[in-house]
């Protein structure tokens, strides 16, 4: 991973707004998409983001459904009658009911344009068979459009973690809950090596580890919640065996909807099993006001020799502009803590599907002019 002993670099989370519908089966889909990942590198890079990727354009800007199309063992079947999939369940649900009600009738939890995203309306895959890597035809096309229009500058391309990937998927194969762990763990590092092999940073994401709290963390207590995620953590660094700490960065978040997350699991109580993932790079949330006050856990945490702090500074949670005075401010309490050459400036989590796009490069553009301000300010 990049790093700098001159100035504060700049990157962001991975999803980014779509600039028209892509339909995958569209018989002119392979032609538009290397065009519109070459407008949105050229759009980040005039923003003045450092650190740049397609958008997850070529994912169809879900970092989830992506994987439905790359892996072989699991059957779609209909969610039973009845049954409320995780991200419609929760204490933050519950004691804000009628607010939920509200935001999901206005569809105000994501921006949606044209209720493009059914968030919730996922079916149920079901393991029934060996798990397959069977994604190599598209991820190949992936990393080269990225590559052939990004050119030179260090770039990032997102893949999920087992222990996200694991929430939608149930099994029926394996005969113990570690040996299906273990088996999506080894299909993802197909994925992962390839991303790394190509040259191309690799970003897990893992919003899923900490959001599960209010839904089945509370009732199994903290002890056990976190022997849950440690669990999980080490999966993961079974799938980034043999791949190079430095080539890799992870994000952890939580869920990142447009809601109270009042019930949102504190960062000081997962934050230890956050830095056993084998990543140099770590990107947390840092600028919603659920979280902002976090930069202080640093004070008691030591972040380890070589690793990066990605911390976002700004937040796709309010459609308010960042002022770069803030963003700045933001950048030097992290560096005050961990040290200005282990700060890169980033966001809170994707803008894709939820900030409209003129809100979502207004603040990437903050981003940039803050990081500006806080080069001169600490360099």
């Amino acid at each position: 991973m990049q790093r700098s002993d001159k100035r504060i670099l700049t990157t962001h989370v991975g999803s980014l707004p779509s600039l028209e519908s892509l339909d995958e089966s569209a018989p002119d889909y392979e032609a538009k998409l290397p065009a519109q990942v070459e407008t949105i590198v050229r759009m980040q890079r005039e923003a003045g983001i450092d650190i740049v990727n397609e958008g997850e354009f070529t994912k169809g800007g879900d970092w989830l459904s992506f994987i439905d199309r790359r892996f072989g063992g699991f059957e779609a079947r209909p969610r039973p009658a009845g049954e409320r999939p995780l991200i419609l369940q929760g204490k933050d649900r519950e004691d804000f009911s009628a607010f939920y009600q509200y935001a999901t009738e206005t569809g105000r939890l994501f921006y949606a344009p044209g209720d493009q995203i059914k968030h919730g309306n996922r079916p149920v895959w079901v393991c029934t068979a060996p798990i397959a890597y069977t994604g190599e035809v598209a991820l190949r096309r992936e990393i080269d459009t990225l590559k052939n229009v990004a050119g030179a500058g260090e770039l990032f391309l997102t893949s999920t973690a087992p222990a996200s990937l694991e929430v939608y998927r149930r099994n029926e194969y394996y005969k113990t809950e570690m040996d299906y762990l273990y088996a999506l763990a080894d299909a993802l590092a197909v994925e992962y090596r390839a991303i790394v092999e190509s040259g191309v940073i690799l970003q897990v994401d893992d919003a899923w580890l900490p959001a599960l709290w209010d839904r089945i963390g509370m009732q199994m207590g903290l002890e056990n919640f976190r022997r849950r995620c440690q669990i999980r953590v080490e999966a993961l660094n079974h799938a980034l065996k043999g791949i190079p700490e430095d080539r890799v960065r992870y994000h952890l978040c939580w869920g990142s909807w447009h809601g109270p997350h009042a019930h949102d699991l504190e960062l000081d109580r997962i934050v230890d099993i956050m830095l056993q993932v084998k990543a140099s790079g770590y990107l947390i949330e840092g600028a919603n006001a659920r979280h902002e006050h976090e930069w202080k856990v640093w004070e008691n945490v030591r972040l380890p020799e070589g690793k990066i702090l990605i911390p976002g500074v700004v937040t796709h949670s309010t459609d308010t502009i960042e002022h770069p005075e803030l963003v700045s401010q933001r950048i030097q309490r992290y560096a005050s803590v961990v040290g200005r050459e282990n700060v890169i400036g980033g966001c809170d989590c994707g803008f894709g599907g939820r900030a409209h796009p003129q809100i979502a490069w207004a603040k990437l553009r903050a981003l940039a002019e803050g990081a500006a301000l806080a080069t001169k300010a600490l360099f």
